[in-house]
């Protein structure tokens, strides 16, 4: 739904439960990544493991699409910026991205992450603390939280990520991942070659992307 956004901005560790699944802890800050336009893959296109990794992880988010630019925006004008909502699968190469303290090389593969299938404006979304993430792996319900959890709200996001760089149309925010990932079960589990991925939030859509091992 967005063909070349200029910044995909991605905020890790944003549900309580997730954070505890990865054995990790919250901070006073959002988690802030980048992922690059090449990653991404559309509605019904492949998700694909790289020949690097078999830990290839997903993540079923809410993101958000900036309608009207603006630097330094106040949370309570932060709605005024934005233009829609699109579904988002912010897939990990987990090895990969636990070889440092910082996501990129794990996060940037290319075609490790989905986005679509529209872009539903703000008018049709309405409240998007109404909603709920759930991401289903063959069918399988494997992640179920609603939006109203995330710990650094939309508004806050908007807020935060515009104080260091201008937000623009078209760039995309991906709010975060509720528990449920494959990568914090026991045993793991990650996608293999053949499986289906299906992202659902509300009356915003269902993104859905086969898997396929590289070559």
């Amino acid at each position: 739904p967005v063909p070349y956004p200029g910044k995909i901005l991605c905020i890790g560790l944003n549900y309580a439960a997730h954070i505890a699944e990865m054995g990790r802890t919250g901070a006073a800050h959002p988690a802030v990544f980048t992922r690059w336009g090449d990653t991404l893959v559309p509605h019904g296109g492949a998700l694909v493991i790289p020949r690097e990794s078999t830990m290839l992880d997903y993540e079923g988010e809410l993101a958000v699409v900036i309608g009207r630019k603006g630097r330094r925006i106040p949370a309570e004008r932060a709605f005024e910026h934005i233009a829609g909502y699109t579904v988002f699968n912010d897939a990990s190469v987990r090895d990969w991205q636990n070889h440092a303290s910082q996501f990129t090389p794990g996060k940037n593969f290319p075609g490790t992450a989905g986005c679509g299938p529209a872009l539903v404006t703000a008018d049709e979304v309405g409240d998007p603390t109404q909603l709920r993430v759930q991401t289903r792996v063959n069918g399988e319900l494997m992640q179920d939280q609603p939006v109203s959890d995330l710990i650094h709200p939309i508004p806050a996001l908007i807020a935060y990520l515009s104080s260091f760089t201008e937000l623009r149309a078209g760039d995309i925010i991906a709010t975060g991942t509720p528990s449920g990932v494959g990568h914090g079960r026991k045993p793991p589990v990650y996608l293999a070659h053949g499986d289906t991925v299906s992202v659902s939030i509300g009356n915003i859509g269902t993104l859905t992307n086969p898997v396929v091992a590289e070559g």
